[in-house]
């Protein structure tokens, strides 16, 4: 259990570096009055570039060694 656990953070960390994040504006806290009333806030707007993939297929021709095999014979 503990290898799929290794292997998922792994995989999370590959994710999280092909991404490029850049604030574009910064954000701001709600202004809260308890008594009367709050203002929204506002998030921070963020651009996002994830990395490009391509992903392909190539066809390879594989030489194999020829293998003899002897089995020992039943008595």
């Amino acid at each position: 259990m503990n290898k799929v656990a290794i292997a998922a953070v792994l995989t999370a960390g590959l994710a999280l570096a092909g991404c490029e994040a850049n604030v574009k504006e910064e954000g701001e806290m709600p202004s809260v009055d308890v008594d009367v009333s709050g203002d929204a806030g506002e998030l921070p707007e963020i651009d996002v570039e994830t990395a490009d993939v391509e992903v392909g297929s190539e066809e390879v021709t594989v030489d194999v060694p020829d293998v003899d095999v002897t089995m020992p014979s039943e008595k």
